[in-house]
């Protein structure tokens, strides 16, 4: 079938995977091998990492198999951020690295947003762990009652990515109610400014799990704007989101003249 920049004129150009920009990354909560191929079958030209979400790579059955299926399908796999905590306050990073050698991903997710510790030694992790892996790390807490200025959003993002993080996740969580969002899901306006003129559009992934945050990031930072948390189910209406050819952004990439 041919693409949709083939038929219709004025569709935002997409680059090819693999991709610096435009980047989407899907949270798999557990989905099992079956649900995994039909994903990978709809979502491979889509996505560019799955993050196997919190804890559930130790827990759910096949995960083996799954995350060969994705590296089939050309889709980075990693781990979430939850698991490395989980490892780090127990003592045993020693044995989350030879999960991850053993598990076969070469992408590694380092986080603080459940276990509170130094940033430094954060920075510590990032810059060790790159030297094995390819590191994405996430900024941004879990909780509610820790709220950060848009200042050391920006300061830690920065020292994140000169320790060794190739992308730095806004978080969000899998709500889209926390971090660079409102209670309400708006987005925190003033911090993402900051943000995305502090740190460059191409260095960030934003959490964006609800429909109405990726149209606002669409909108405003156009086509190729890296968003994450995407359900699996919802690959083809984000890339319909990218393109226009929703109604959300349907005007977002036609001249004046047509509008």
């Amino acid at each position: 079938m041919k693409q949709a920049g083939q038929l219709l004129t004025h569709i935002p150009p997409r680059p090819p995977k693999p991709r610096k920009e435009g980047l989407t990354m899907v949270m798999d909560k557990g989905l099992s091998l079956r649900e995994a191929e039909d994903f990978a079958e709809v979502g491979s030209d889509y996505v560019d990492y799955v993050k196997l979400g919190f804890g559930t790579s130790v827990i759910t059955p096949g995960v083996d198999k799954k995350i060969r299926k994705y590296h089939d399908a050309g889709m980075t796999v990693y781990f979430g951020g939850t698991l490395f905590e989980a490892f780090l306050i127990r003592g045993l990073i020693a044995e989350y690295l030879h999960l991850l050698r053993d598990s076969g991903v070469t992408m590694v997710e380092i986080s603080d947003g459940s276990y509170e510790f130094e940033h430094s030694e954060k920075l510590d992790y990032i810059k060790r762990l790159s030297e094995e892996f390819t590191v994405i790390s996430e900024v941004g807490s879990k909780k509610k009652n820790i709220i950060y200025t848009p200042d050391q959003w920006v300061e830690m993002m920065k020292s994140e990515l000169e320790a060794g993080s190739v992308k730095v996740i806004a978080e969000a969580r899998e709500s889209g109610t926390i971090g660079i969002y409102n209670d309400d899901g708006s987005v925190n306006l003033d911090l993402i400014n900051t943000i995305s003129r502090e740190i460059g559009f191409s260095n960030v992934l934003w959490e964006a799990p609800l429909k109405q945050q990726q149209a606002w990031f669409i909108t405003n930072f156009g086509a190729n704007v890296n968003l994450g948390n995407i359900a699996p189910n919802e690959i083809i209406a984000l890339e319909s989101l990218r393109l226009g050819l929703r109604s959300d952004t349907f005007f977002s990439f036609l001249p004046d003249e047509m509008k």
